[in-house]
């Protein structure tokens, strides 16, 4: 008797042969699809994502740029030539992202009365809830709209400071002058440059890079991103410090000394609160446009007054270690102790050298720049137009001036000049020029703090929603409450913007690019065949790790890797001098025979 397998009721039914066909021409065809790309987490929120790998952020950047390139392509075919009339019209456009984006949505209303239903089903086939990946790169494209010419104002606008040239060639000659701005404008060049590559080869729409610290994340990791965020937000923090007390010096000489010194620091500081809630830097380009020419027509009235009228000396004898009035002596090479403002001995050269720095700074905005960037492979275009143009403002403007005022050429010109009208004149340009920037540094520097500090650590809502919005506007006054707090604290224009330049600007500048071309040359030459990511499956492949790696990757461009370094401990070397020097000022110029003011005091240092 054959043994029966109990079946629980369950009978055995007939395959029908055509069923059997469906399901294994249905598997054939899964298989002949072509890969899907496994998805993650994109945008701004996945840019700081610590799963994703240096080869993954490159493999999408590649990507982006050919993107970037086709696009490009297409615009120059639709909007021609450049033109005077395009280019103006363009400081004041929405982009062409925006542009784009109208038309498809025209599109898409022209199309939504003709949908067809499907075949089969009756039902229009939508997918409201789903973007597509175009629209999804539209959206993320949208806020990238400056083009390579908007570069060259904000980079100017960012780092043009002419006013403190002349007190360079006061503190170091005629000769190392020319020399050390050539070379210290040269050396920012190639930061520049360090800086366009790394965002070239690690910035995409998916990961995207928008501030200074984001490439030290991408480099090195978390901790080298909140060492660098954090010093950027005390840069930008003391930059504004700076710049309101130079403004309200200014403020102090439009009053003819009238209104106590300290009120007019509150003065500035107050506009700043009111101002400085603008949250983009698209509504402050065609401000920047402007800062530029303003700048321009206030060097020329400056070099038509020293020309042709004589010098305001208590500008200089109330702030500096300059208490005669002597005739004007020009030198060669570094002037002798009697003659330099700040300090005495090298101290005083390399004050002179600190104010320098702080002219050539404004690196630390360029990766904020370059997310604007509707094609950032331009970008080299505006930066190399922006610090020649820079470069040759401050040796010629500087030169001139210098040759005029000799030993009493004060780092805030503007003080200096005579007579009153073309002073009055040219202070409310630079209080133009001061509050530009400062809306620029405030702007920049508020949101470094409010994403790194409130938003990551303590958890506040995006700066782009509605209670994010209103956190922004109550933030702002706070951050120019406790600039003014500093400038009127250390009442030392010299003093505080030299160790602002030496401490902060000159690494951000110099010593930060280098050090980080080193790690992402190394990480990019480790490379080995067989490596890479792979999109499909989201798997990074390595063959090795460690310091072998690392050994591997520095010896594929060893002599680059070699130059970097030395670039780099240059700059360390530069900052610690510059700060020493800078601290050695303030002793001098606060101690006996100095500068007649004081901390949140009355009496103005002109």
């Amino acid at each position: 008797m054959a043994n029966i397998m109990p079946t629980a009721g369950l009978q055995p039914i007939g395959m029908d042969n055509d069923i059997i066909n469906t399901a294994v021409d249905k598997e054939a065809e899964e298989l002949e699809k072509p890969p899907q790309i496994r998805e993650r987490v994109w945008g701004f929120a996945a840019r700081i994502d610590p799963t994703v790998t240096f080869e993954e952020y490159q493999y999408w950047a590649k990507i982006e740029r050919e993107e970037e390139y086709q696009a490009n392509l297409e615009f120059k075919a639709e909007h021609g030539p450049r033109t005077v009339k395009s280019v103006l019209l363009g400081r004041f456009s929405k982009g062409i992202h925006h542009e784009n984006k109208k038309k498809a949505e025209a599109a898409a209303a022209e199309n939504s009365g003709t949908a067809s239903p499907d075949e089969k089903t009756g039902v229009t086939a939508t997918n409201a809830g789903l973007p597509t990946e175009a629209e999804w790169k539209q959206a993320s494209r949208a806020m990238r709209t400056a083009s390579w010419g908007t570069m060259f104002y904000l980079i100017t606008t960012d780092i043009l400071g002419w006013s403190s040239t002349p007190f360079v060639f006061a503190s170091v000659g005629f000769g190392p002058g020319v020399a050390l701005y050539i070379i210290f404008g040269a050396a920012a060049a190639f930061s520049g440059y360090i800086l366009w590559k790394v965002f070239l080869g690690l910035d995409s729409s998916r990961f995207p890079m928008v501030s200074f610290g984001d490439t030290y994340f991408r480099v090195y990791g978390p901790f080298a991103r909140h060492f660098i965020n954090v010093a950027q937000a005390i840069q930008q923090f003391m930059t504004v410090a700076v710049l309101i007390l130079g403004s309200g010096t200014t403020i102090a000489q439009l009053s003819s000394e009238k209104i106590c010194y300290v009120a007019c620091l509150i003065i500035f500081m107050v506009v700043g609160m009111v101002f400085g809630s603008i949250r983009s830097l698209q509504r402050i380009g065609w401000l920047a446009n402007l800062s530029v020419w303003i700048n321009i027509v206030s060097f020329i009235i400056i070099m038509v007054a020293c020309a042709n009228y004589p010098i305001d000396y208590s500008a200089v004898t109330n702030s500096t270690l300059i208490k005669s009035i002597e005739p004007i002596k020009l030198f060669a090479g570094p002037p002798p102790d009697q003659y330099q403002q700040q300090a005495t001995g090298f101290a005083g050269q390399f004050n002179g050298i600190n104010q320098m720095v702080y002219s050539y700074g404004g690196a630390l905005l360029f990766i904020a720049f370059l997310a604007e960037m509707r094609h950032p492979w331009d970008f080299w275009k505006g930066m190399l137009c922006a610090q020649t143009f820079i470069c040759v403002v401050y040796i010629f403007f500087g030169a001139f001036v210098y040759g005029h005022y000799g030993q009493y050429s004060a780092s805030n010109i503007n003080t200096v000049i005579q007579p009153f009208r073309l002073q009055t004149a040219n202070n409310v340009l630079g209080l133009i020029t001061g509050a530009i920037a400062c809306l620029m540094y405030m702007n920049v520097g508020m949101k470094t703090v409010y994403v790194e500090v409130f938003q990551e650590i303590l958890g506040l809502p995006p700066i782009t929603t509605r209670k994010g919005r209103w956190l922004w506007y109550a933030l702002g006054p706070l951050y120019w409450a406790l600039a003014f707090v500093v400038g009127a604290a250390v009442p030392n224009l010299n003093g505080i913007s030299g160790i602002v330049g030496a401490l902060l600007i000159l690494n951000f500048t110099y010593t930060f690019p280098a050090f980080l071309y080193i790690g992402y040359r190394v990480k990019t030459d480790a490379a080995l065949p067989g490596e890479g990511f792979d999109p499909v499956t989201g798997v990074t492949t390595r063959h090795d790790a460690g310091l072998k790696r690392w050994t591997r990757g520095f010896m594929v461009n060893w002599h680059i890797n070699s130059m970097n370094i030395i670039y780099f401990l240059g700059g360390l070397v530069c900052s610690g001098m510059g700060s020493w020097a800078a601290i050695e000022g303030l002793i001098q110029v606060f101690g006996p025979g100095g500068t007649v003011a004081t901390s949140f005091g009355c009496a103005a240092p002109v």
